[in-house]
């Protein structure tokens, strides 16, 4: 393959209307998931915290022992779990609104109408006109 070979194929998967879409919706899809997560971090959880007793889900963790001295804490924040399965809940239910609401906008769209072609006739007519030839023949 020459090199001029390849660079016309790249440019032309570059080019393509797929390729350009995919690029637009993971770049507004990064930022999107930035607004969700800004939307649990800053307006969801913090409510829910103090529901259920001033808890801040960010400062939730275990904390492991150290086995040896001097070795920094190890620790399991299962708090950022919790906020991130709220990010990916909301994401997954707006992709889902999405994609339900492009596929009712493609059910919706009218169908255009093919004029019906015109009937040709019957197997039972045709054998009529092949006898009334053949009579008028005789």
């Amino acid at each position: 393959m020459t090199k001029s070979t390849f660079l016309q194929e790249f440019k032309d998967f570059a080019v393509k209307g797929n390729a350009i879409d995919m690029a637009v919706g993971v770049i507004i899809g990064g930022a999107f998931g930035k607004i969700v997560t800004s939307i649990v971090e800053d307006l969801i959880m913090p409510p829910i915290g103090w529901l259920i007793g001033g808890v801040d889900f960010k400062e939730l963790k275990i904390e492991l022992p150290a086995f040896i001295e001097g070795q920094t804490a190890v620790t399991i924040n299962y708090g950022n779990f919790i906020q991130t399965v709220f990010n990916f809940f909301i994401i997954a239910f707006c992709v889902f609104l999405l994609v339900r609401t492009i596929m009712r906008l493609k059910r919706e769209r009218p169908v255009e109408e093919k004029p019906a072609t015109p009937a040709g006739p019957t197997q039972e007519e045709l054998l009529t006109e092949i006898r009334d030839l053949l009579k008028r023949q005789q």
